[in-house]
């Protein structure tokens, strides 16, 4: 067998780019040339992008992508690659990995197990290859073997499992390859992330190498491709069960390209709250260039939830300060849109990007404290973003005397407490979404995953927003990730913040409103949902889990179980108008990827 060198490139890409997901495609092609890797693995479906959805049910993209790879083949030329795209055969659509080298194409393998839980829906668009078959076809006037295919290239045997053909534990394809001499393996991902999941990965790569006693090499798509979904870009290389390399996670830029090179031991895992910071920071900035908007807005309320959002947009700025130093030709390529941007950058200081990308409001009602709007102007001011504060009462009271007059009597808390709060929520939305378009901007919604499931939030008003980052994740993890900002990256100006109880300060303040006092203990909150909504059990499994912990009375627990499941029904109209959100732990209550429910039910 031949000597070479083996590597993988991560890509940013977004859905149907065509011109800039096969830019990608050839830049890292060529600068994987230049690392002299021999055999270049490409993600997943990176061709027309990953988060395709139902467009992989239109007839057009098989067509453009063909005519997209046949392109691609001179880039092949000295090198060989791998491209991830749809493809047709016999009028069945498959997932596809096509194997390109020296100006040709030698085939391509078709995806076996199709992802089907949680955020995937592969099996709505495409079709199982059965395992072991090939099949063969002209493409390109020439005959190609397509399937599960062994290729051979310099004398080195090379083979794929995509993705989920990887995790299926004594099933995975590697076992088949094994049987069949493998030196090579690939897998080409779109493996979105989630805490704790890097750890997995890195055993089936290694696990992967042993079984072919040979070369693993896996590669996951990077950054925020298509919304919701997160990609760590993850490129790992194995060989017979020892690290050779590892690419740094959420590295920013259009592309990554690292070759198999050597490394004494497996990194240290990120803490969870460094985590989500990267995954989120790289999710918004994705969000924000995608989507062409000039920052983000946000109703900064001097609470957790808010300060969560505004402390990550800081912390995206000062990521992207420093990629602009690593990688400026890409940054510029995804910012040339707006040219005021790439003028702060230049400063190299975060101060002259957060008034850029961040502007807060702070609109007060007679039931407001001075402590709130303390803690959100300290907040502004110690991150650098525009922050201002106006007063919203006359528009409330002018709002609550038409409704007097509506129903012929004066609103009053004993009587009409819902509504009286709502409208103070709802009287907020119009001014911020003004600043928000009179910005170009993108308005930011505070909704968090423990809220949601019980629809402890307003429609039309603190529900209001192009974009949910924090409802991926509890109340409780966005409270402890506050401690870990102040205490880790020193931002004083959260010791307000921390030590305030949540609230919504809608209720007047002899009323001492409290959210735990309003819904129940967000400790208490989360291990419910996830017992009734993460891992679907009954009420009666709940109650007794949760009884053998001790940490509750029975008679608390019965009734925050059955007042969850009785506001978890009832809220799914709410849910399904959420924002949309990134996917971070290992479920999620938004419809659109993980949790589909009835919005109308028995319960």
């Amino acid at each position: 067998m031949a000597t070479y060198v083996a590597g993988g490139a991560t890509l940013n890409q977004t859905p149907l780019d065509w011109a800039g997901n096969v830019r990608r495609i050839k830049q890292a092609v060529a600068k994987a040339k230049t690392a002299s890797i021999d055999i270049l693995c490409l993600p997943e479906l990176c061709l027309p992008g990953y988060g395709c959805e139902d467009i992989f049910l239109a007839g057009h993209l098989y067509t453009r992508c063909l005519k997209e790879l046949e392109a691609l083949l001179p880039d092949s030329a000295g090198i060989c690659f791998s491209v991830g795209l749809p493809f047709l055969y016999e009028g069945k659509r498959y997932n596809a990995q096509a194997l390109l080298a020296d100006g040709k194409l030698l085939g391509l393998a078709l995806k076996h197990y199709l992802a089907n839980d949680g955020v995937y829906y592969e099996p709505r668009w495409f079709e199982s290859w059965p395992k072991g078959q090939l099949a063969n076809m002209v493409l390109f006037g020439q005959n190609v073997p397509i399937g599960h295919v062994v290729f051979e290239w310099k004398a080195i045997r090379i083979a794929f499992e995509i993705c989920e053909d990887a995790w299926r534990g004594p099933d995975r394809l590697a076992h088949h390859y094994a049987a069949r001499g493998v030196d090579v393996l690939l897998n080409p991902s779109a493996s979105h992330f989630r805490f704790g999941k890097e750890n997995k990965r890195h055993h089936l790569a290694a696990e992967g190498s042993r079984l072919i006693n040979g070369t693993y090499v896996y590669v996951n798509l990077l950054g925020n491709e298509a919304g919701r979904l997160l990609f760590d870009g993850d490129v790992v290389v194995y060989d017979k069960g020892t690290l050779l390399a590892e690419a740094e996670p959420f590295a920013w830029g259009e592309f990554n390209v690292l070759a198999a090179g050597s490394i004494a031991q497996l990194p240290e895992l990120l803490p969870i709250e460094a985590e989500y910071e990267q995954a989120v920071s790289i999710g918004l900035y994705d969000y924000m260039r995608k989507s062409r908007s000039r920052g983000f807005c946000l109703s900064l309320s001097g609470g957790a939830d808010s300060a969560c959002c505004a402390v990550m947009v800081h912390r995206m700025a000062l990521y992207l300060q420093a990629a602009y130093t690593q990688k400026q030709t890409d940054i510029e390529a995804q910012l040339a849109y707006w040219p005021d941007i790439l003028v702060a950058l230049k400063t190299q200081e975060t101060t002259g990007l957060m008034p850029l990308l961040l502007a807060c409001l702070y609109q007060g009602t007679v039931n407001s404290s001075d402590t709130t709007l303390a803690a959100a102007q300290n907040l502004a001011l110690e991150i650098g973003c525009v922050f201002k504060a106006v007063d919203i009462n006359p528009l409330v009271a002018s709002y609550t005397e038409l409704a007097a007059d509506l129903v012929g009597k004066e609103l009053a808390w004993a009587s009409d407490d819902i509504a009286l709060q709502n409208i103070q929520a709802r009287a907020r939305a119009p001014m911020i979404w003004l600043w928000t378009n009179l910005r170009g901007a993108l308005l930011i919604t505070t909704s968090n995953r423990s809220e949601g499931s019980v629809g402890y939030s307003t429609m039309d008003g603190d529900m209001a927003g192009g974009l949910a980052p924090i409802a991926g994740v509890s109340k409780d993890f966005i409270r402890k990730w506050l401690l870990f900002a102040q205490k880790h990256w020193g931002y004083a100006s959260l010791k307000v913040t921390n030590k305030l109880a949540p609230t919504a300060e809608l209720r007047p303040a002899e009323a001492n409103q409290t959210d735990e006092d309003d819904l129940m203990p967000y400790a208490l909150l989360d291990q419910i949902e996830n017992l009734l909504v993460a891992q679907k059990l009954s009420e009666s499994d709940a109650l007794e889990i949760l009884g053998k912990r001790a940490e509750y009375s029975q008679e608390t627990l019965l009734v925050n179980i059955e007042k969850f499941t009785r506001l978890w029904a009832r809220n799914q109209w709410k849910r399904e108008r959420l924002a949309p959100s990134f996917h971070l732990d290992g479920y999620s209550i938004d419809p659109k990827s993980w949790c589909r429910y009835p919005i109308l039910s028995g319960e």
